[in-house]
């Protein structure tokens, strides 16, 4: 997935969750799963990660990865993709992936 967004030699290709950061997912879910999804980033600060949101968008990334690894996706279909998929994500199954990523990075850490 990595070599394929960084195809062209520079990180241009991982402009498409500029929107996520920049929003903490607020156009990506519905309106009910907003206040779910910040209320899991807000008190992940105090309990696994001030940056929980990289692992929300590693799970973004992780649930759609077959689809842009199949299709081949360049940038703009990844930002069309993504548009599209706007409110329609499975927000329960995102935040459950984030939980587990954050999870196997401290496992990782703690058998170091």
């Amino acid at each position: 997935m990595y070599d394929l967004m960084d195809s062209n030699g520079d990180y241009t290709h991982f402009y498409f969750c500029y929107r996520w950061f920049l929003l903490d997912f607020k156009r990506e879910l519905v309106y009910d799963d907003v206040f779910a999804t910040w209320e899991v980033i807000w008190a992940a600060k105090h309990v696994a990660s001030g940056h929980f949101v990289l692992f929300l968008a590693l799970a973004l990334l992780e649930t759609y990865r077959d689809i842009i690894l199949s299709n081949s996706m360049d940038f703009t279909d990844v930002i069309k993709f993504f548009n599209e998929m706007a409110e329609r994500h499975n927000a329960q199954s995102i935040l459950q992936l984030s939980r587990s990523l954050v999870l196997q990075l401290q496992t990782i850490i703690e058998n170091k």
